[in-house]
């Protein structure tokens, strides 16, 4: 089955960089785990310098299907390409759903990892981060360890540390689901002007999420599991919360998941 799930001045808040950000393709992927088949035959295709976003009940492999276009489903066979050809790796920032904070270093430390670890200098880039932090809120706690945060502020956190890595293409598994709802739709705010224009593919289990960020709207259902397009609201993200159409559309997408099989 075939999905379309279908670069490049890229704003970043705190600078401009250029950068090519391609579509992914998906094609004949087949995962089993344990003695489930989650994916059978899939193909798909996830818009380049946009937002797409799955939704699916839990089980029915929305994180499997983020972790094998990382690169980090040994099992998994077909395959993930990219529509210019060009390798993946280290194209792609991934968050998954834990913070995963190193709790010996500082919160700016946290944010700047991934260059530590690479070896790369981060003198120059610690203005950056800190400008970055004071857009999540978390200005004031650069210099905090991680047992010090709330979990809220240890997931802004990893949002702003995946965000430093400046990836043409940003893999998210639900980075919004510990917050309160007015930070949760702040934070949503920052994320849809931080990644514009990137390939961004979203998991989330919040349909009013769904509808405010997503440019393309999935529900990941079945078993195999396949993707069915929902009907995506007009106007640009992050779309109003209070937006009257949004609640139609939410409407449709609760119908959809709860047509799913019960796991």
């Amino acid at each position: 089955m075939t999905t379309t799930l279908e670069p490049d001045l890229v704003s970043t808040g705190v600078g401009k960089v250029t950068m090519n950000t391609p579509s992914i393709r998906l094609e004949g992927i087949t995962l089993q785990y344990q003695t489930k088949t989650l994916f059978e035959d899939l193909s798909a295709s996830i818009h380049g310098s946009e937002w797409s976003v799955v939704l699916g009940r839990s089980g029915v492999g929305k994180t499997s299907l983020l972790r094998l276009i990382a690169g980090l489903s040994a099992d998994a066979t077909g395959q993930v390409s990219a529509s210019d050809h060009l390798p993946l790796e280290n194209r792609i920032a991934y968050l998954n759903q834990h913070a995963s904070l190193m709790p010996w270093l500082s919160v700016i430390d946290n944010v700047l990892l991934g260059y530590t670890l690479r070896g790369e200098k981060t003198t120059a880039l610690r203005d950056k981060a800190l400008n970055l932090l004071e857009h999540a809120g978390l200005a004031n706690n650069a210099n905090q360890k991680p047992l010090q945060l709330s979990g809220g502020m240890k997931q802004r956190v990893a949002l702003v540390r995946t965000l430093m890595e400046d990836k043409p293409i940003v893999l998210l598994d639900e980075p919004f689901s510990a917050l309160d709802a007015i930070t949760r739709l702040h934070i949503q705010n920052l994320a849809a002007d931080l990644l514009r224009n990137r390939t961004v593919l979203l998991i989330t289990h919040d349909p009013l999420e769904a509808l405010r960020l997503g440019q393309h709207i999935y529900v990941l259902s079945g078993a195999p599991a396949y993707l069915q397009r929902m009907t995506t609201p007009s106007g640009s993200i992050p779309r109003s919360a209070t937006d009257v159409d949004l609640l139609c559309h939410e409407a449709e997408l609760i119908a959809a998941l709860s047509q799913g099989e019960q796991l």
